[in-house]
């Protein structure tokens, strides 16, 4: 007498759906995590707001003039009679490098221009000021 066997008539399946919903839940983490990565060079400081503002190609060199009218350059305090040997050395041997200011919008006309025209008496320095797009 022969025993019907009953495993191998069912063929043998395998259930993707929850592999489905775990690769989309992957997904979804990555998206979501990634829409909080922010490229940011200078120190956090408020931006004036412009409508003609346009994105530029990477910084090389930031300088930032916070709130105190203090100087950074890359971060690191620097003061304003040391700006210009600083960038020069940071320029180097380059035909043109971008020099982003960032300053606070609270900060004295007087300050950044002073800071500007240091910077425009290093040779290959192309300026540029950070704002916020409206």
């Amino acid at each position: 007498m022969q025993i019907p066997d009953d495993d191998s008539e069912t063929p043998l399946q395998i259930n993707i759906v929850p592999m489905i919903d775990v690769i989309f839940a992957i997904l979804a983490f990555f998206i979501m995590s990634t829409l909080y990565l922010t490229h940011s060079e200078g120190l956090p400081v408020n931006l004036p707001s412009a409508t003609t503002a346009e994105s530029q190609l990477p910084e090389d060199i930031n300088v930032t003039i916070d709130i105190n009218g203090d100087i950074f350059l890359n971060r690191q305090p620097i003061p304003l009679q040391d700006l210009e040997g600083a960038v020069q050395s940071l320029v180097g041997s380059k035909s043109q490098t971008l020099v982003v200011i960032n300053a606070d919008e609270e900060v004295t006309h007087g300050k950044v221009v002073s800071v500007m025209d240091r910077l425009r008496q290093v040779a290959g320095v192309k300026l540029a000021i950070a704002v916020k797009k409206v």
